[in-house]
């Protein structure tokens, strides 16, 4: 008897990525960008926009959470922003990068699109305009809050405050990060970053192993933090993001 060949079947023709900002669109909107689209995969480390080179093309993560940064004449960096499925990277449109973009938690891919599109797709002022009008006010806030946080707030705070981000947008309990990226993260040293997880391990917040996060006990992990990051979820949820 011969073996039927299995069918592979064709997505729908409006499917979506799992980028919110490109989900969101009106099927006319996302149909007349698709065909500019390109499907990347995304690694850890992997630099997105280096410090210093013109943006030309603009990234739409699908899952993970990458950082922007800012970097030290030493070669030290300190994070500013960080961005995930809510976002769009490089909406610098063609400026130069005085800041560094990184991916730090992978996760799949993103969506990648030239400037010269980006551009004229927000000439149009419609629905991907508003979308990024909103999410830039988003992300606005997330820097001017994270400024006042690094300086305000003592670093175990600020530690569960990036981490109920992180578990927002992988949307899983358990995700990779070194001790590395999470000092950076904190503008801290990493034998503090080793007290800080270490403490909040013991109290059974999480779970931090060989660069693997478990969060264990989101509740509690809310009361420790700061208040910066209700104050930035809060204002993310009213932009609709």
């Amino acid at each position: 008897m011969t073996k039927r060949a299995k069918v592979v079947r064709p997505p729908p023709i409006d499917s979506r990525p799992k980028n919110r900002i490109l989900a969101c669109l009106p099927r006319a909107d996302f149909q007349r960008l698709r065909r500019h689209l390109r499907t990347v995969p995304m690694a850890v480390k992997q630099i997105i926009h280096p410090r210093g080179e013109k943006v030309r093309e603009v990234f739409f993560p699908n899952g993970g959470v990458a950082s922007i940064t800012t970097v030290m004449q030493d070669g030290s960096m300190v994070e500013i922003a960080t961005v995930g499925t809510e976002g769009v990277l490089g909406v610098f449109d063609g400026a130069m990068m005085s800041a560094e973009t990184m991916m730090q938690v992978p996760d799949t891919n993103a969506e990648v699109m030239s400037v010269e599109i980006f551009r004229r797709e927000l000439d149009r002022r419609g629905a991907l305009y508003e979308c990024v009008g909103r999410y830039s006010q988003g992300l606005v806030t997330l820097m001017m809050q994270s400024t006042a946080c690094m300086a305000l707030h003592p670093v175990q705070e600020r530690c569960c405050r990036w981490l109920l981000m992180t578990h927002d947008r992988v949307g899983r309990d358990d995700f990779h990060l070194s001790h590395e990226f999470l000092a950076m993260m904190l503008g801290s040293t990493r034998p503090t970053v080793t007290e800080v997880a270490g403490s909040l391990q013991k109290a059974g917040l999480i779970k931090y192993t060989h660069g693997h996060i478990t969060v264990l006990n989101r509740k509690s992990l809310e009361a420790a933090s700061c208040e910066c990051y209700a104050t930035v979820k809060d204002h993310f949820d009213r932009l609709g993001l």
